[in-house]
């Protein structure tokens, strides 16, 4: 993992980086593992949609992109309205959350929305 973020060339996203595995770590209480070439993932779980399609996936993760640090809210958004509202500077997608630098968040507020979503998963976890 700290390779991986040392060869981010820019350093406020490296130092980013390094945050992030840190406080994804404490709130997760899982080791980080590389998902990919550029994701770093922490824990996992099992989800089934109603569809049928089912995978595994990490619980909470990052990625110190050269846009933006992207953070990955696996179950969306739809419930953490109040808490976006209050994060400071940001855009999402789907289950990303794009942040330029954590500089322009509330810390805080950042943690909560992790440990929401890590909860979340768990709950969900299909497969215990």
């Amino acid at each position: 993992m700290e390779d991986f973020i040392e060869s981010v060339e820019n350093k406020r996203r490296r130092e980013d980086g390094f945050t992030l595995l840190q406080v994804m770590k404490e709130i997760t209480g899982e080791d980080a593992e590389m998902w990919g070439p550029s994701i770093i993932g922490f824990g996992d779980y099992h989800y089934k949609y109603e569809s049928g399609r089912e995978g595994d996936i990490f619980l909470a993760g990052f990625s110190p992109r050269k846009q933006s640090l992207s953070l990955y809210i696996m179950d969306g958004f739809k419930e953490y309205d109040s808490l976006l509202g209050a994060l400071g500077k940001h855009r999402k997608g789907a289950s990303c959350l794009y942040i330029n630098k954590l500089a322009d968040v509330d810390m805080d507020v950042l943690r909560e929305l992790i440990e929401k979503s890590v909860e979340q998963a768990r709950k969900s976890n299909v497969s215990g």
